[in-house]
């Protein structure tokens, strides 16, 4: 089986917020960018992996990640003004992540698809396949964050809607919709994601990507020297 990963980007101004105590705002997006290029390069690396789609508006990031071979696709929800008022952050992230398998499926509608968190910078290609394969088993699959909290990565099958359910204690209620938890050893790299300094120190330790290498040299106190993938 092979899927189709739906990678959902804010603006790179507007990203990760939590960083700003590690990142100053001059170099916070870049760094986004390269979590994001890192992720998309990892992923679409994959023999698991049909094709790679970013749910984003932003210019630079879409000319980027295309550069990479993904497909991108506007954030159309989060554009539409008379929906975006009322809208938690949560509920953009999860309309962003509804309308990329809408169009994915337009074209596709036996799709197999994957929501996939863009900041992944240490991801590993042979992890994510193992991850996808055990997916592969049930109807609807999630992947708990390194915290134990979180999503990182959300499965639904051929006929099956993905239901994405992002944003604070996703896990328990990914759980609860009644999406089967993947639990696998030795895949730390799918699980970590970055949204604090200590979660990027981690990272950088795990071994990120070229892109993630090359901009947390221009952090002030990156906490680790960056170090690349074996």
């Amino acid at each position: 089986m092979r899927w189709t990963l739906v990678v959902p980007l804010k603006p790179l101004a507007r990203a990760k917020s939590r960083l700003s105590d590690t990142a100053p705002d001059a170099v916070r997006p870049r760094l986004v960018l390269a979590f994001a290029q890192d992720t998309v390069a990892a992923a679409g690396a994959s023999p698991a992996v049909r094709d790679v789609v970013v749910v984003t508006d932003d210019p630079l990031a879409g000319r980027e990640l295309a550069g990479l071979g993904a497909r991108i696709v506007p954030d159309a929800p989060r554009r539409a003004p008379d929906r975006a008022r009322d809208r938690t952050p949560d509920d953009g992230l999860n309309a962003a992540l509804t309308h990329g398998v809408a169009t994915v499926r337009l074209g596709r509608p036996d799709a197999a698809v994957a929501a996939l968190n863009a900041d992944l910078p240490a991801l590993r290609t042979e992890e994510l396949t193992r991850v996808l394969e055990q997916a592969a088993r049930f109807p609807r699959a999630f992947l708990a964050d390194a915290a134990g909290i979180g999503t990182t990565l959300l499965t639904a099958l051929s006929g099956r809607e993905l239901l994405p359910l992002f944003g604070n204690a996703s896990r328990m209620r990914h759980r609860g919709s009644g999406a089967a938890e993947i639990m696998l050893p030795g895949i730390d790299s799918v699980r970590q994601d970055v949204d604090t300094g200590a979660d990027l120190r981690t990272a950088l330790s795990l071994g990120v990507g070229p892109h993630t290498q090359k901009a947390a040299t221009l952090l002030p106190h990156p906490g680790h020297p960056p170090r690349s993938h074996p």
